[in-house]
């Protein structure tokens, strides 16, 4: 049996596809679900609904820009840990063996084989998903803009994060200025950095080199710390905030 049985559908699920707006959406920690033939991955019901499993209000906060900027969303329907489609194969931490203070038994020594078959399943449907949408939408002269929607915790290692949304970028800074710049002009409501409280250097651009940079399109990524949504009025607040942003940088000449 492969890594998902029949029943439980695709890797991969795209909304709002007949969208007329320039921005596509994605959500690649949109979901802590575990596939049937994997277990819990040796895992405790805390850690499978914790954050290392999926990033909390993501998915919330990224319907909303969908609805709010008439964009497509594409969104991973299985957890990170199974496979992290923000993360090339070869990388380590797209099967990672331990997050944070967690330990994930279940990908500990996984061989090439393993490896390959959960690439097949979740990262190449994905990939291929995104990168569909995204040409079909340039060939109808829609001029994409790549936008990736996350959360983080507000306590890593045991160490306070200051910043609640991080703009990030990759050699592409149009979009994540043009951003800045909005929220410098909209106001002190968030604290918000640029490459905070990842960047690059971290290895979390992957999804913007491999679908914005290539192909010459705009693209941004968005980090959200998950207490500000945690609940409905918190997501809906935050993601209208970022929309406005995204409206207005979309407008900007040199976003293009």
């Amino acid at each position: 049996m492969g890594i998902l049985s029949k029943e439980e559908g695709d890797a991969v699920a795209l909304e709002n596809t007949s969208a007329r707006g320039r921005a596509v959406i994605v959500c690649e920690h949109a979901s802590r679900r575990i596939p049937r033939s994997l277990g819990t991955l040796g895992l405790s019901d805390e850690a499978l609904h914790s954050h290392i499993a999926w990033d909390p209000g993501a998915l919330a906060v990224a319907r909303r820009l969908s609805e709010r900027l008439d964009a497509p969303l594409v969104r991973q329907r299985f957890s990170r840990l199974v496979y992290d489609c923000n993360r090339p194969p070869e990388a380590s931490a797209a099967m990672p063996e331990s997050s944070e203070v967690f330990a994930v038994p279940g990908n500990k020594g996984l061989d090439q084989a393993a490896r390959e078959a959960r690439t097949q399943a979740l990262y190449l449907p994905f990939r291929e998903a995104l990168s569909q949408l995204l040409a079909t939408r340039a060939a109808e002269g829609l001029r994409p803009v790549l936008v990736t929607v996350h959360s983080f915790t507000p306590v890593y290692f045991g160490q306070r994060r200051d910043v609640e949304i991080g703009i990030l970028h990759d050699e592409d800074k149009r979009l994540a200025e043009a951003m800045l710049a909005a929220a410098g002009r909209a106001g002190g409501r968030y604290n918000v950095r640029c490459n905070e409280p990842y960047g690059p250097a971290d290895g979390v651009t992957h999804t913007l080199r491999e679908h914005g940079l290539a192909n010459g399109l705009a693209n941004v990524m968005i980090e959200v710390r998950n207490d500000l949504i945690r609940e409905e009025a918190g997501e809906r607040a935050v993601a209208d905030y970022l929309a406005d942003l995204l409206v207005e940088s979309l407008s900007s000449p040199e976003v293009g």
